[in-house]
């Protein structure tokens, strides 16, 4: 497709809107560019669903699930350094607890790396 037929098919304002989400697309390695005529191509399909489980930092995606992960696991860390005061029942459920949330988290983290679109 050419950049004025993605604008019309998308309703896009002008054809600068059109190229600016075909290159960002472009970067991504979704779609690619023939130079001689200017047409964009369809890489390879992309489950677009999932990106909604992603966060892009800079030109990284990251799983949502890998913040949750890296704060559990920090916070489950401090306990023990910080605030367990000795070993007791309520100590031993608390990190007990801890540790199935930290590795929940960690487990979906990779999870969802893995189902990347590319």
């Amino acid at each position: 497709m050419s950049v004025r037929d993605v604008q019309k098919a998308l309703g896009f304002s002008s054809p600068s809107v059109a190229l600016h989400h075909l290159e960002q697309l472009r970067q991504l390695g979704l779609v690619k560019k023939d130079e001689v005529e200017g047409q964009y191509s369809l890489v390879s399909e992309v489950k677009i669903g999932v990106l909604r489980h992603f966060v892009k930092l800079g030109r990284l995606l990251f799983p949502k699930y890998f913040f949750y992960a890296v704060f559990s696991t920090t916070f489950y860390a401090m306990y023990f350094v910080l605030f367990m005061p000795d070993f007791s029942r309520q100590s031993l459920f608390i990190a007990v607890f801890g540790g199935i949330v930290v590795v929940i988290f960690w487990y979906e983290a990779v999870r969802m790396w893995s189902l990347r679109p590319f």
